[in-house]
């Protein structure tokens, strides 16, 4: 049985937002906090381990911006109010390049954000976006990732082609999440660094491509679906590996398939592989535990049948996996989390 393609199953930890749900505790009250998880399907905290996705991000996200009065829902020290994001559109969609868009983009922020700035570092060959911190305060890692995935998917969406990165770097540790950011950004990641920057080379912030209002409005209806993920597969071996599980039956998807596939040897691959931090059967597994995931979510097939479909050779070996996936039985898990179509 074929798998479907890999952006409807992408999931990222319960960690990764976790900064933003504290964000987001801050501002509200107790019973609002957990009206906005539970209408978001968040609201079982025994899954603290277990895995969020998109559509989970995209509904707390939509209700949150608007029950708080505050676009970036916590993130910073001054709310944002609401139709700021329009009104940052609406600047950036009269740009006559990206490389202009990217400094309305700063100066609008600077306008906003107390705690901190962004400053353009340019050079002949490089472009810059940075975010100084004014202040002591901690970095909020849901807020610098997000802040800096708009950046990069308003200027995909002026482009209307995904815009390549030469690098994202984050002013704060590694955390134990660290694979989350490659659904995100495709590009390499440091963390550690002296400040939160995203870098481009000057060579790919071209003209921009005309905007209608009508396209200006459905970004806003959609965020931040169409800019929050992703949609590059080529620029880790870990993403190219998934895209082909994605398209290979489950009794095709080994390693020796996958380096033809990618035009290698197995033995380059697993060194590839490495070098992104992962393996071929780590990656093979999460998938796995993203399609299940999603299965449970929305269809009625048996327990039984979701775990021969992803490769399982027996529903107990799926149960096992899926609760340390997840800290729950699939069974357990279908309870909470069902989406009503």
């Amino acid at each position: 049985m074929s798998k479907p393609t890999a952006a409807p199953f992408s999931t990222v930890s319960r960690q990764f937002i976790e900064d933003w749900l504290a964000g987001l505790r801050a501002i509200c009250s107790e019973d609002h906090y957990l009206s906005l998880l539970n209408r978001s399907g968040l609201g079982d905290d025994r899954l603290a381990q277990g895995r969020v996705t998109l559509d989970q991000i995209v509904r707390l996200y939509q209700l949150a911006a608007v029950e708080t009065g505050d676009e970036m829902m916590g993130l910073w020290s001054r709310p944002i109010r609401p139709r700021a994001l329009q009104h940052l559109l609406t600047s950036v969609r009269e740009s006559t390049s990206l490389g202009s868009a990217l400094y309305r983009y700063s100066t609008f922020w600077n306008l906003l954000l107390d705690d901190h700035q962004f400053e353009l570092v340019e050079t002949t060959k490089s472009r810059a976006l940075c975010m100084v911190a004014c202040n002591e305060v901690p970095a909020q890692r849901f807020g610098h990732m997000l802040i800096l995935k708009l950046a990069h998917g308003i200027l995909s969406w002026l482009a209307r082609s995904e815009v390549p990165l030469a690098g994202v770097d984050f002013a704060f540790e590694r955390p134990p999440f660290e694979q989350d950011y490659a659904l995100i950004f495709p590009a390499p990641v440091r963390f550690s660094a002296p400040v939160t920057a995203l870098r481009f080379d000057a060579s790919s912030l071209g003209p921009v491509q005309i905007r209608s209002t009508q396209d200006l409005d459905r970004f806003l209806e959609n965020a931040p679906r169409d800019w929050i993920f992703t949609r590059s597969q080529e620029h880790t071996q870990s993403l190219r590996v998934r895209a082909f599980l994605t398209q290979a039956p489950w009794q095709d998807a080994h390693l020796v398939g996958a380096a033809a596939a990618l035009h290698m040897t197995p033995r380059t691959l697993i060194r590839k592989l490495d070098a992104d931090g992962t393996s071929f059967q780590a990656i093979k597994d999460g998938l796995r535990r993203d399609i299940a995931i999603r299965r449970l979510q929305v269809d009625d097939a048996s327990i039984e049948a979701i775990a021969q479909d992803v490769g399982f050779s027996s529903a107990a070996s799926f149960h096992k996996a899926f609760q340390r996936w997840t800290g729950a039985t699939p069974t357990a898990y279908r309870r909470g989390h069902r989406t009503v179509r």
